[in-house]
Parts: structure tokens; sequence; C-alpha cells
């Protein structure tokens, strides 16, 4: 740890930024060394046990990690809930009992991390990450990681909250198939409720878009070029989340893994049906982000060039009225005018004049 905070003094002295997020606490460590990258310090983490089959629904909170080994019985399925990632001695404690390899005990305490999916030869591992809109135009990102083992589905999150109300309102009021299938249809129905929420987050952004394009057209303000570009950003990240999961779902179809069943690999295909066109409405959504930048340019420019024309044609009226005044204003002795009883109302007339002859033909022109 030394050494890494020596590391991190030295590439700031030499204006080199660190790593961005706190992969700076990772330089040094050997791999598979269990260290939390996140924001959710403060959340204790809690472990808890829902073991179901066709006839019966138990829950619990595991206190013994002990059993997180133990297969919950012929027919049985178990959902181990683990809520809190931070406690790093915990965390490496749950990867223990459960006989999970060091090396993703410490992608599941990596939030940074992108999806992905591993196979070893008891169990199917992957990381997703799971979006959840707030209803105030946000949206709201949290890392989950799935562990699927025989009878066994292991669900890692970093907090309470989430999207996965629906799977367990099916499995305590058995509606549904989910209580009379295995542990690898949970595990679909868990991937599917997450893939499913990104459509959610599509519709908010779609509203987002409406939204700015209207302020676009009626009162482009440089607040909203900021708001452009977050949103850019935003559709940007959950593209860079949701490319690798389309991948991530082919590879559970086409694994040769016995733990996923001929039956599920159908269902799989619907999620996969599901990320496809999520990574098209994002390529659409991204395209549209880009427009509204151009959109908003051109506005801005067009809004400038209307301003520039009607000081180009102020000027241009008072450019010959300001010639008459100049000749007027000349102290020579000599002007016949000056000596006319009504020269001062003259020009002032001839000015009148020049002035209405000049709006009528901008007019016809139709600069006006």
């Amino acid at each position: 740890m030394k050494k890494s905070r020596n590391l991190v003094s030295n590439l700031l002295r030499i204006g080199i930024s660190p790593p961005k997020g706190q992969r700076g606490r990772k330089l040094g460590k050997a791999p598979g060394t269990v260290t939390y990258l996140g924001n959710r310090e403060d959340v204790t983490t809690t472990v808890n046990s829902l073991v179901y089959d066709d006839e019966d629904l138990v829950k619990s909170t595991v206190e013994n990690m002990k059993i997180l080994s133990s297969p919950p019985g012929r027919g049985k399925t178990q959902w181990i809930n683990v809520v809190g990632l931070s406690d790093e001695s915990r965390m490496r404690e749950i990867g223990q009992e459960s006989a999970l390899n060091a090396l993703v005990v410490e992608d599941i305490v990596n939030t940074e991390g992108r999806p992905k999916v591993d196979e070893y030869e008891d169990y199917i591992f992957i990381i997703l990450k799971m979006l959840n809109p707030n209803g105030e135009g946000k949206i709201l990102k949290e890392h989950v990681a799935l562990v699927l083992r025989p009878g066994q589905v292991f669900l890692y999150q970093e907090i309470e909250a989430d999207v996965f109300d629906g799977v367990r309102s099916r499995i305590e009021q058995h509606s549904g198939r989910i209580r009379s299938r295995g542990a690898d249809y949970l595990f679909f129905a868990l991937i599917d409720a997450i893939v499913d929420h990104y459509f959610l987050v599509l519709e908010t952004i779609s509203d987002q878009l409406d939204s700015l394009e209207l302020e676009i057209y009626r009162d482009p303000h440089p607040d909203t070029l900021y708001k452009i570009q977050q949103l850019r950003k935003d559709v940007i990240k959950i593209r860079g989340w949701m490319a690798p999961a389309r991948e991530l779902i082919n590879r559970l179809i086409e694994t040769e893994s016995s733990l996923i069943t001929r039956d599920t690999r159908l269902f799989l295909r619907d999620i996969h049906d599901h990320t496809t066109e999520i990574n098209e409405t994002l390529h659409i959504h991204r395209e549209m982000v880009f427009g509204l930048m151009e959109i908003y340019m051109s506005n801005v420019s067009n809004k400038m060039n209307e301003v520039m024309k009607v000081l180009t044609i102020m000027a241009s009226i008072f450019i010959p009225l300001t010639f008459l005044a100049g000749i007027y204003g000349m102290n020579f002795r000599y002007m016949p005018e000056l000596e006319w009883e009504y020269g001062y109302y003259g020009v002032l007339g001839l000015m009148l004049v020049i002035f209405v002859i000049m709006i009528l033909y901008f007019k016809k022109k139709r600069w006006l």
C-alpha cells in the first residue's frame, strides 16, 4: 500500500494524473486481491437467503457463512442475495465459503469493471450494470454480479434498492413458472429484470431528447448546451455497458455448460433480442444527441445573424443621414443654406424622406 501511495504521489508531482476513480488503490497489489473500488463504503454487508421449490418457500438472514457452500437440496433453488460490497474482509470470507476463485471476488468488488462473463468448472460468473431511472430525469447506476451454481444463484449488489421486486413477487406469490424451474431460470429472470429496466432508461433519454429539442427551438441558452453534453456522456456510457452485455448473453446461449438447460437458452435468446434492440436504439439516440448539438449551434448562429442583420440595416439607414449631418456640421463661412429661414426644417425633412425610402426599399427586398 505504501508503494502504491508513493507511486500516485510521484505521478502528481511530475504532472501526470493518477487513474480515475479509485483504481489507484489497486496499484502494486497482486491479482486476486480483494480491493473495493466504489462509492458505497457506508453500506453494511448483509446476506439473505431465499430457498424455494414448487411447494415451499423459506426466507432467512445468513449469519453462518458455512451454509453458502452447501446446495439447498434436491429439487430446491436457493437465491443468496449479498448487499454491500465495501467490507473487504467479509467479501473475502463469502468468496472463500462459496468456493469462488479469488479473481472472481476481486471482480465482484470492483464496481468500475465492465460487463463480462467467465465460465468455470462448476459455476458461471457474470457482471452487469443495473440502471434505474429515479423519476427526476436522472439515471442511477449500480454494479451487479451474478454467480450460477448447481441449485444456487448468488446475487451481489452495492445497495438494497434494486430492480428485482418483480422477481421476488413472482417467487413469493407463486406466479408464473419460476417456482417450478431450477436455478438457471432464476439466473435468467434476474438478468431479464436488469435488461428490461434499460427500456425505462431509453424512455427517460427519449423524453430528455424531446425536451431539449423543444428548448433549442424556443430559447437556446448556454445551459442547454451543457444539458446536451451531459446527455451525450450518459448515452455513450450506457452504450459502453450494453454493448458487451449483448455479447455476454450470446455466450450464455452458446455455452456448453450443463448449468444452463436447453429450455432456459430459449429465454436467453429473448434477452439477446432485447439487448440488440437496446443497442440499436442507443445508436439512434447517440446520433440524435449529435444532431441536437448541430441544431443548437445552427440556431445560435441564426440568432446572431439576425442581430447582425438588424444592426447592419440600422447602420445602412444612418449612413446617408450621417453624411448630411456631416456636411452641415462643417464650419465653412459661405454656405447659402445656412442663411435660409427654413433650412433646418428642410434638412430634417430630407432626412425623413431618405429614412422612409430606405425602410420601404428594405421591406421590398424582404430584409425586414
